[in-house]
């Protein structure tokens, strides 16, 4: 059974964009209307650090981000791609992997910044249709990792 902390949101976490979860981790698409494609890992056990997890958890995981990265870059062609693991208001692992552009709202600071501009409403729905390739993406990654062992 995962350990779980009461009241953590991400111990609790139902979401709806789930395209990955297994007994270790899910990936999720993050219902961001300003940064289409955001993803998250997020380890289903109630840890805080990656130095907590036993090093075959630990390279899972990574490895997931790594997967979880090339889909984002395949489906969304962004400029960069940010992979963040901060934790400070939810201390429960998880990986951000935000697809950035040159036009998004905060770009080049963290999405957590101050927003310096606006995007442009027809680009971000351009970059939201791109949400069922991303998810197509992610799936044909994920399984076949799992189908590999």
């Amino acid at each position: 059974t995962p350990m779980r902390e009461p009241g953590c949101e991400l111990c609790d976490l139902a979401a709806p964009m789930t395209v990955y979860a297994d007994s270790k981790l899910s990936v999720i698409i993050v219902d961001d209307a300003n940064y289409p494609g955001f993803c998250r890992v997020i380890w289903r056990d109630h840890v805080r650090e990656m130095s907590d997890l036993l090093d075959a958890d630990r390279l899972l995981l990574n490895e997931a981000v790594f997967k979880l990265e090339q889909a984002v870059r395949e489906a969304m062609q962004p400029l960069k791609v940010n992979v963040a693991s901060l934790g400070n208001v939810v201390p429960h692992l998880h990986w951000h992997v935000i697809p950035r552009y040159a036009d998004d709202a905060h770009f080049p600071a963290p999405v957590w910044a101050a927003a310096v501009r606006q995007t442009e409403e027809n680009t971000l729905a351009a970059r939201r249709a791109l949400l069922p390739e991303l998810a197509d993406a992610l799936f044909n990654r994920f399984a076949r990792r799992m189908n590999q062992g």
